[in-house]
């Protein structure tokens, strides 16, 4: 089975969207189709062997939608834009986004320049209603019969260029209509506007035949060129919004270093970063962007990761540690052998999840979609249904010229002003920018259901060791047993004999020890004691290093480091016990803060870990967790939260995404560590590069209000057409008289568009 994004050219509101996706489900083959009209695309799940891409695309062709299919099919990228000779905007298109930025730039100037010439015409169309509507309330005097001529004659001729010119989309929406039977938004525009010019072209041409029928005066010419003027500034003013809502994936894209400076045949050698490869050694230089992930072999700096942590402190690199592509070199030089290019690069995944998860529908969508779905034919019946009701019943009240002036206002208005985009949009775009903001913030979001649910966490469950510890051992605490020594002489003796073994204690030690500045003594007659402990001689002295004895048990001082969860080593010289050294897996710096941020808005947290209850709950006392849960084995973590599911809990796990990974999926929201080094965790909906758990409070302060903005939108857009229609239908004119005319419908309906965009973009500045 395929899996792929695919952009779709063409889409102009969220009915276009259910057209598209009820085309592709019918197709034999296609197992899902998920199009999403924020973004433009559609994620495609199909078998190759019984349809391909452009046949789905010849499906949806004739209802005037086009299947962008990239070189490549494969959902993977397989590389750089230079790799695959792409500029960087035909790269975006091949991740599967919506038409490049080129394009996109390309059709918004060409939407400026319509309303360039549909400004004058307004202009003249708004005088022309203005002193017509003065008139009648003898507020001006009646226009002279030259004028009246002049643009009697003149608005049919502007009229003519505005449908035909600037609104052709609107009549191809038409045709399909009639043709195929489909229907969106530019159909009901479509109809709305030819049904006033045909009206109107039809009284002018035979004016003299009608005039003791109808009400000749009255036509619809100006109302043909303010409505489809107001349309085409609402879809210019969208497009133009929508265009920011994507910039997160713009930017990680520009992220990308250009070239590379690679030691080949022993000379530096800059080539584009397109033809580095897995082995190659990379020089790089103060300054200068890392181009690809890799492992440093020599040398050492200081790393600004701000582009996958959120953090703006340069990291500290040595040998051996490793560095990711896009991330720059502040100060040092040093030499990485690549270890990642083209797809694999962290910033290649991000890229991916990224724009998988803008694409991807929340759950609150499905009521917008179904509405969507079937919006336009229960607007067009409404449509008619008004028609016809001021055809008939309005007879009986008023002469049939009024009637027929209502009913063909009625008719107008319903169809310009009941517009599905703003449903549409709602979701979407609030979705993308907040998925967009979070990877900003080093907070990869899998998809718009993670966080939906994140929005909706009551507890928080935390792994202990790599999550809420540092995940390795330190020293704690040194304890002087003879008077005569010192602490550092204790260190010293230890982390001397303790460099000749590989054990991770006795590398903590020794860790202490190089911090401390402390010089280490040779070592004779070395001696390791499987699961016991390491024995040698210093300066001629014994010295021993053991896990405690049943005879240390009485000394209370380790009783007491013990009972904090600490792993207690005693140190003899000469078979005299001198000092203890406990060392314990240690709470990150940030943990506290944390905790702390969590419970301010309400949030229960758990410590869930197989470490014993001693040493769980004193982690537990000193990060502030509410609640421990000690001595799980990995197997039966998932069954403890499936406990606190059924208490009613909406659960959240933070873990590090291996021994977790049970636990991960079966939590309403999965929530995994990255070291930086590698973001493709399956198995959870959230994952936090860096590792650093202050992300959870800000991946929660996001969700919350992602789905806030979004819960804004759709109440807008549902609000703006319950309203909106019945107005436009004439339900207010028995009461006071008021009827909405088109152009204030096409006004409205270009607002809520906007509005619901500009609403989406305001997360863009919400503090995290």
């Amino acid at each position: 089975m395929k899996n792929q994004i695919y952009k779709i050219k063409g889409m102009h509101c969220a009915s276009c969207a259910s057209i598209i996706e009820k085309a592709f489900k019918k197709e034999p083959g296609v197992e899902s189709a998920d199009v999403s009209y924020g973004t433009e695309a559609v994620k495609l799940s199909f078998d190759e062997t019984k349809t391909s891409p452009e046949n789905l695309s010849a499906k949806i062709e004739k209802f005037g939608y086009t299947l962008d299919i990239p070189v490549t099919h494969d959902m993977e990228m397989t590389g750089t834009a230079e790799s695959m000779h792409m500029s960087a905007d035909e790269h975006a298109a091949h991740l599967g986004l919506n038409q490049s930025k080129n394009e996109k730039l390309a059709e918004l100037k060409d939407m400026r320049i319509k309303l360039y010439t549909l400004i004058p015409m307004v202009l003249v169309s708004i005088f022309v209603m203005t002193w017509d509507i003065l008139a009648q309330f003898k507020t001006v005097p009646e226009m002279s019969l030259f004028w009246s001529e002049f643009f009697h004659h003149l608005l049919p001729v502007l009229a003519t260029y505005t449908i035909f010119i600037v609104g052709r989309p609107y009549l191809l929406g038409l045709y399909r209509f009639f043709r195929y039977g489909k229907a969106n938004m530019d159909t009901l525009i479509g109809l709305g506007t030819s049904v006033a010019y045909l009206y109107s072209f039809i009284v002018g041409a035979f004016e003299e035949s009608l005039k003791s029928f109808i009400n000749v005066e009255q036509v619809y010419f100006d109302v043909v060129i303010v409505v489809i003027a107001f349309i085409t500034l609402g879809k210019y003013l969208e497009a133009r919004s929508k265009l920011k809502t994507g910039d997160a994936i713009e930017k990680l894209i520009g992220l990308q270093a250009k070239t590379a400076l690679v030691f080949r045949n022993n000379q530096e050698v800059e080539i584009p970063i397109s033809e580095v490869k897995i082995g190659d050694i990379i020089i790089v230089k103060p300054g200068m962007k890392i181009p690809v992930d890799g492992q440093i072999t020599e040398g050492q700096s200081a790393i600004d990761e701000a582009m996958i942590t959120g953090e703006s402190i340069p990291v500290d690199k040595v040998v051996g540690d490793q560095v990711v592509g896009a991330t720059i070199n502040k100060q040092g030089s040093f030499k990485f052998k690549a270890t990642k290019v083209g797809s694999d690069t962290v910033l290649a995944q991000i890229i991916k999840m990224v724009a998988e998860a803008q694409g991807s529908k929340a759950p609150i969508q499905a009521l917008a979609d179904k509405i969507s779905s079937v919006f336009v034919p229960i607007v067009l019946g409404l449509a008619i249904l008004a028609l016809g009701t001021w055809l008939i019943a309005g007879s009986y009240f008023m002469p049939f010229s009024q009637a027929l002036s209502f009913a063909l206002v009625s008719f107008v208005g319903i169809l310009v002003i009941a517009c599905p985009c703003a449903l549409g949009l709602a979701t979407p775009t609030a979705i993308i920018v907040g998925v967009g903001k979070g990877a900003q913030y080093g907070i990869l979001i899998k998809n718009a259901e993670s966080l939906e649910r994140l929005a909706q966490v009551t507890t928080i469950v935390f792994d202990k060791t790599g999550t809420i510890t540092k995940g390795e051992p330190e020293v704690t605490d040194i304890i002087i047993l003879d008077k005569s020594l010192s602490q550092n002489k204790i260190l010293e003796l230890s982390a001397s004999l303790e460099n000749h073994s590989e054990h991770p204690l006795a590398q903590a030690i020794v860790k202490r020890a190089k911090k401390e500045n402390i010089e280490l003594a040779n070592v004779q007659d070395f001696n390791s004691l499987e699961g016991v402990g390491v024995e040698g001689n210093i300066n001629n002295e014994k010295i021993d290093i053991h896990k405690p004895q049943s005879a240390d048990l009485n000394l209370p001082e380790i009783v007491t480091l013990q009972k904090q969860g600490k792993t207690v080593v005693v140190i003899e010289q000469n078979n005299q016990t001198i000092g203890l050294i406990a060392l314990a897996d240690t709470l990150k710096d940030e943990a506290v803060q944390a905790i702390v941020s969590l419970h301010k808005r309400g949030l229960k947290t758990i410590m869930l870990t197989g470490d014993n209850k001693l040493a769980a709950k004193h982690i537990a006392d000193q990060a502030g967790i509410d609640e421990v849960i000690a001595e799980v084995l990995p197997h039966e973590k998932a069954n403890k939260i499936k406990e606190l599911q059924a208490e009613g809990r909406i659960v959240a796990m933070a873990g590090d995404g291996i021994n977790d990974a049970p636990a991960l999926v079966q939590a309403d929201v999965g929530i995994a560590m990255a070291t930086g080094t590698d973001v493709a965790i399956e198995s959870a909906g959230i994952t936090l590069l860096g590792g650093d758990i202050r992300k959870i409070a800000q991946a929660v302060i996001l969700a919350k209000a992602t789905i806030r903005t979004v819960k804004q939108n759709l109440f807008w857009a549902f609000i703006y057409n319950i309203v909106g229609i019945p107005i436009a239908a004439g339900l207010l004119y028995p009461l006071w008289g008021i009827m909405l005319n088109p152009i204030f419908a096409g006004l409205a309906m270009a607002g809520s568009s906007v509005s619901v965009v500009s609403n989406s973009l305001r997360l863009k500045t919400k503090k995290l």
